[in-house]
């Protein structure tokens, strides 16, 4: 059975939260039932419920290692240290504990714009640089976790390796030990997965902390993606095994079908440890140096309730605050491009490349189709009592949809190397449907005008998307600091589209999709592509390459992977250690040279076990 542990924020947020919206689907209401079906449910199975992680209070004044950040790779840290005994372990989160909505793995786009996430959005974009342009003030949404398990809290929960050529790939750009026969033991490491059949193969493994499963519960339009994806040429098996390329219906980091964060996976088990502590809602501010010119992070000072603290590391101070923080961090203690710090007044410890060579993977929101069968997830079949006493006794049933991506494929362009460049995500709803207000708007940062009496206002029906990611991209972007203040958001510039090829890439995976509804399976639902250009789009012949590029630049869609910020043989070395200084690393998604071929939570927990094991190895004797 799925547990819970309850909060009254459930029902302060139900107006508030943009949940997934479907047709005639109110969400005041259903998430109302759905906090009256947890209330039931904890006081029918007391004992289910998941453990609080408590919160120090008092901090001590010295820890063997401080740990900046407790979400997707924090949290792994937190564990693995505090396993040696003799070693004290801080981990300073700026979040607090996951909500119990965020459990619910279908309700996963409601945790968007809420206290467990950053809000962070990109810098506008100019007539240099084309996306986001459907956007309110060219601005595209970046969530991020704000709470520890970091966005691992708040992602679809698919778990997605990427290929071995992206490992290998590492490990040539002049990065030993990170070649893919390496990481793959940290891979399996991890994995608890419930799939007797994938443990039987090299690939995979169980006994692990991570609960890794199948989805209990799809629609019937996954059944005739893999079938059109066969029909194309394509195998449908294991995209984390042997052979990325094909379509699949993938597996998720969930247990019982409720999402299994990581702060659930690792913390969890690892809190009542005396040598660990974990102080929530502490912003850090600053990393302390000390020392000539061989400077040594010596300390962390952070705020919490209001009240300002420095604690001294006395090994190490690991920063795994994400793509996006982490260079914040660096650079507002004195790491980073020279000439940008000071001309912020920031004293330079190190000049290095800090917050450049920023990844992501881009999508584009506009691949809808239209089918004249239910095939897709609607409130008669998703949002209902039954759905929700399903869910609740016996962890099964549409609720357990992973924020409703359903199948995944990973296809080659015609620009592709040696391994895929294009991953498609089935999603069986739409962005376009409103209730209250468009889910693009809410979601998206789509400006409202966009729908407001035109005919996207009105569509109905069984309705589904596709959205292709590009996994390679040529074009990098930057982190900067809009101020020394340790509080203002930085500037996200993700450059997106900058290299011709980009878009070259990713209209040709567009088509891909489009072809798609052409085999048998999908005709059989007679399922085509919405006919109506999107706006800012109508002087292009519909769906011809110059349209699909002109979509790609106005719904311009991140899908949350943002990497390579801190990348290693620029920041810091092959054991994840910052060049130049002593006694602070980065192990986080940031360290990545290039973005892996495939979503990023899964490597980033890979990142953080190998990251554990390298500490480890550098402490003996010492700790």
């Amino acid at each position: 059975m799925p547990d819970f542990h309850l909060s009254a924020l459930i029902w302060e947020k139900t107006e508030k939260m943009p949940a997934l919206t479907l047709p005639g689907w109110q969400p005041s209401c259903f998430l109302s039932l759905v906090a009256f079906g947890l209330t039931l449910y904890s006081k029918l199975a007391p004992n289910s419920r998941v453990p609080m992680i408590e919160d120090t209070s008092e901090v001590g004044s010295e820890y063997d290692f401080v740990i900046i950040g407790g979400g997707s790779a924090g949290a792994v840290l937190a564990n693995r240290l505090s396993e040696t005994r003799e070693a004290t372990v801080l981990v300073l989160e700026a979040g607090g504990q996951e909500s119990d909505l965020s459990r619910i793995p279908l309700l996963a786009p409601s945790l968007q714009n809420t206290d467990l996430d950053w809000q962070y959005r990109t810098e506008p974009s100019d007539e240099h640089h084309r996306y986001c342009l459907a956007m309110t003030n060219n601005s595209c949404k970046w969530p991020r976790g704000k709470v520890l398990g970091g966005s691992s809290v708040l992602n679809f929960m698919l778990y997605v390796r990427g290929n071995k050529n992206d490992y290998d790939l590492w490990e040539q750009m002049g990065n030993p030990g990170w070649g893919y026969e390496e990481v793959l033991k940290y891979f399996l490491k991890s994995e608890n997965n419930s799939n007797a059949e994938l443990t039987r193969t090299p690939y995979h493994a169980s006994g692990g902390l991570l609960s890794v499963q199948d989805i209990p519960w799809t629609s019937p339009l996954v059944e005739t993606f893999l079938e059109a994806g066969e029909h194309l040429g394509y195998r449908t098996g294991d995209i984390n095994g042997e052979t990325q390329e094909g379509f699949v219906i993938p597996q998720g980091t969930i247990r019982d079908g409720s999402r299994f964060s990581t702060a659930r996976a690792f913390v969890v088990p690892a809190r009542i440890r005396p040598n660990l502590d974990i102080s929530m809602r502490s912003h850090v501010t600053k990393i302390g140096f000390e020392g000539g010119e061989s400077s040594k992070a010596s300390s962390v000072s952070f705020t919490k309730n209001g009240r300002e603290y420095t604690v001294r590391a006395k090994r190490e101070v690991i920063l795994s605050a994400g793509s996006v923080s982490s260079p914040q961090i660096l650079m507002l203690s004195g790491i980073g491009p020279k000439d940008h710090l000071e001309s912020l007044g920031i004293e330079v410890v190190k000049d290095l490349p800090v917050g450049l060579n920023l990844q992501d993977h881009l999508s584009v929101g506009t691949l809808t189709f239209r089918a004249d069968e239910n095939v897709t997830i609607t409130p008669s079949v998703a949002f209902t009592p039954e759905a929700l006493m399903e869910y609740l006794a016996a962890g099964s049933g549409p609720l357990t949809s992973l924020g409703a991506c359903e199948g995944l494929a990973f296809v080659s362009t015609k620009y592709a190397g040696k391994w895929p460049d294009i991953e498609l995500h089935l999603v069986p709803s739409s962005m376009y449907v409103t209730d209250t207000k468009p889910i693009g708007n809410r979601m998206y940062n789509l400006r409202t005008e966009l729908y407001n009496g035109t005919e996207f206002e009105k569509l109905s029906g069984y309705l589904f998307t596709i959205y292709p990611l590009l996994l390679r991209p040529k074009s990098r972007g930057q982190i900067r600091l809009r101020s020394s203040d340790p509080f203002a958001h930085p500037i996200i510039e993700p450059n997106y589209l900058v290299e011709r090829v980009d878009a070259d890439v990713l209209v040709d995976g567009m088509k891909i999709a489009l072809r798609l509804m052409e085999t048998p399976p999908f005709r059989k639902l007679n399922a085509r592509p919405l006919a109506i250009p999107f706006p800012g789009c109508e002087d292009h012949e519909l769906f011809s390459s110059e349209y699909l590029e002109c979509c790609i630049r106005h719904f311009t869609v991140t899908f949350y992977h943002p990497t390579s910020t801190c990348s290693m043989g620029k920041v810091v070395d092959h054991r994840l250690k910052v060049i130049g200084v002593e006694g602070l690393r980065v192990v986080d998604a940031s360290v990545m040279p290039t973005v892996v071929s495939g979503n990023t939570n899964a490597p980033t927990i890979m990142i953080a076990e190998k990251g554990a094991d390298m500490i480890k190895e550098d402490c003996k004797g010492y700790c």
